[in-house]
């Protein structure tokens, strides 16, 4: 009787004397599951690399080549050419693999940055697409991708001239807002899943025969959008952020996994590419008075202008 009235006088004793195990399962479950996180590994994600690297050469590279493919019949130059249907496409399989991609990291990546990141992305590449639609349909007016806008001769010779200021307003959406708003989340979010593929075992630092078959195509892609986007700059400040970042884990005994490998490799190989593009055209003097200065990164689809179609 008199244990029952100390139980009704004290509830929370036998009650905190119950709780602590309680308390004590989820600080372990809690210090278990970051754990997992810092020691967990991803597979190599053939699938989504795949159909990266597929999409990005058939929507991204093949727009203007399929535009050019295609007879303008079916196309009518008032109409969204097929290229445009293209970039439609990227503009929404991109984000949705880039999202997929962020969902499989290993590391818990700030949901915030990702989102701004992917809204940015979607917007930049959108602008892109209108001033770019534009742009390449001028080509069967006559427009040469080499010359500046005011250079080219269907636009100095425009009446009244303040249209001239409206084609380089156009550019200007296409060539640099477009671009920035598109490619500076792109790279962020591709260095922020790159900041989460580390592991603490080196036997797993390896990729598989299908990731090095990848890593070509990969590259070789990502020299096309540097060159053609004119973001050297920005792809040579992320390359060094993730050769950093390498340098840094490796002291913490942390390297790089097969998924990391694969972004870090098809990087370096860029680099090659561009080092050995700029120097195949570095005494071009049609070029280099289209892109003078220091940084001189000529675009494929200037050097074709000049050089192939001029010919035909």
């Amino acid at each position: 009787m008199e244990a029952a009235v100390r139980r009704r006088q004290h509830p929370g004793a036998a009650g905190g004397q119950g709780a602590q195990p309680g308390a004590s399962f989820l600080q372990a479950r809690h210090s278990s599951v970051k754990a997992d996180e810092a020691t967990g590994t991803a597979p190599f994600h053939l699938d989504l690399w795949f159909y990266f690297t597929l999409q990005n050469w058939v929507l991204d590279f093949g727009r203007p080549i399929a535009m050019l493919v295609f007879p303008l019949e079916w196309f009518p130059l008032n109409k969204p050419s097929v290229g445009d249907y293209f970039h439609m496409a990227y503009n929404i399989i991109t984000p949705f693999l880039l999202l997929k991609l962020i969902e499989r990291s290993p590391r818990t990546l700030p949901r915030s940055m990702i989102y701004v990141s992917i809204i940015t992305f979607i917007m930049g590449a959108s602008i892109h697409l209108v001033g770019d639609s534009v742009n390449h349909r001028l080509l069967f007016s006559g427009y040469q991708h080499h010359l500046s806008v005011r250079e080219n001769p269907i636009i100095k010779n425009l009446k009244p001239e303040t249209l001239i200021d409206s084609f380089e307003l156009l550019y200007y959406y296409d060539e640099y807002l477009g671009h920035s708003m598109w490619y500076i989340p792109f790279f962020l979010i591709l260095f922020m899943y790159f900041s989460g593929c580390f592991t603490p075992t080196k036997a797993k630092s390896s990729m598989p025969g299908a990731a090095l078959l990848l890593v070509v195509p990969s590259g070789l892609y990502y020299w096309y959008l540097v060159t053609e986007g004119q973001i050297f700059i920005l792809f040579i400040f992320t390359f060094f952020a993730m050769l950093a970042l390498v340098l840094h884990q490796k002291r913490k005994r942390l390297f790089l996994d097969s998924n990391g490998l694969f972004l870090f490799y098809s990087f370096a190989l860029t680099l090659l590419l561009v080092a050995l593009w700029v120097a195949w055209l570095w005494n071009d003097p049609v070029l280099r008075k289209k892109y003078p200065g220091v940084i001189y990164v000529p675009e494929p689809w200037a050097f074709y202008t000049l050089h192939i179609s001029s010919q035909h």
